[in-house]
């Protein structure tokens, strides 16, 4: 016999608790990041200064750029352990391509003007950084190498190319429409600060509002799936390495034009700090989840830290202890919170 529902009243659902794991593996690194301002501004006040501040972002300028590229590659739950090596390559290739050669190498002055435009070297440097994310996104690709093992091969081998190209010295001493682009100033914000924010804007929206954005997602969260519903996703693995090579290019020219010097030892050690950054902003390791936002504040995060940690007198070894534990601790409440998920 069927039963008459019509007048039965309807039963509203549970209402949802409150989850303080997902809630904090969301909002975790910005509350951080404000806990930490607070702290080093009230044990160092020189740290609030506005020349202290513009010293940290034009800091975080230089990893962050090649951490929004990373973004991308962790979202197809990749990643690249070429970074160091690729931005030290195309640096040494765009202070070549500014000084027209080697021979005058370590040149200052007049004779500098002599070489090429700047914008010329930026280019090369970012040719380089393409072709460089071109070969080992191929690799992960086309030869299914996994994406660990083709970036360990590319941080040694760039390592050694840039080394090769350089003889293992340094090219110092540029014109000054070189080194504008590392040390200029608009108004009172650094030149490289305003690269940064502006790349990162324009990722966000990349990722957020395009089709290629829901592509990176969908590859990261479930390759398989992704497949089936017809989203190519070798070549949008395949793009974000090269995104990633584009950024690592564009660094490697800010870098050198920075510090009027380009050398092959330039980003030893920057895979750590540019992977802290992404993973604390709440980008996953496994792919499908994160958001630029939060990689740029995962940054500035990295940056503060330091640059608190600089003006307390820490030593540089014990601030490598830190990162490495808080990075650590960032995957493994990132591991806990996607299992919550799960159940």
């Amino acid at each position: 016999m069927a039963i008459d529902t019509r007048g039965a009243p309807e039963v509203a659902p549970p209402p949802r608790q409150f989850d303080f794991v997902q809630f904090a593996a969301k909002y975790a690194a910005p509350l951080f990041l404000l806990l930490l301002v607070l702290v080093f501004s009230l044990l160092e006040p020189r740290f609030l200064h506005p020349l202290n501040l513009f010293n940290i972002l034009r800091q975080v300028s230089i990893s962050g750029l090649i951490a929004i590229g990373m973004t991308f590659v962790i979202l197809t739950a990749g990643i690249d352990l070429s970074i160091g090596s690729l931005l030290a390559l195309s640096g040494l290739v765009g202070a070549y391509v500014a000084k027209g050669g080697l021979e005058d190498r370590f040149a200052v002055g007049a004779s500098v003007d002599a070489g090429n435009p700047a914008l010329l070297a930026m280019a090369a440097a970012i040719a380089v950084g393409l072709i460089g994310g071109a070969i080992q996104g191929t690799a992960v690709t086309r030869l299914r190498v996994p994406p660990f093992v083709v970036t360990l091969g590319g941080l040694t081998a760039f390592r050694g190319a840039a080394l090769l190209f350089s003889g293992g010295g340094p090219i110092s001493g540029f014109a000054p429409d070189y080194t504008w682009w590392g040390q200029g100033k608009i108004g009172i914000v650094p030149v490289p600060v305003i690269i940064f924010l502006a790349f990162a804007v324009f990722a966000h929206i990349v990722l957020k509002y395009s089709r290629f954005g829901m592509h990176v997602f969908a590859t990261g969260g479930n390759v398989d799936a992704a497949d089936l519903n017809g989203v190519p996703t070798k070549r949008v693995i395949f793009l974000a390495y090269v995104i990633i090579g584009f950024f690592c290019g564009l660094a490697g020219f800010l870098l050198s034009a920075r510090l009027s010097s380009a050398e092959a030892v330039a980003g030893l050690g920057l895979e750590l700090t540019v992977i802290a950054s992404v993973v604390i902003g709440g980008t996953s390791l496994f792919g499908g989840i994160g958001s630029i936002f939060g990689t740029v504040v995962g940054a500035c995060l990295i940056g503060v830290l330091t640059n608190g940690l600089v003006l307390l007198n820490v030593s540089s070894f014990v601030q490598q202890i830190i990162i490495g534990v808080i990075l650590v601790s960032a995957v493994a409440f990132d591991q806990f919170a996607a299992d919550r998920r799960k159940a």
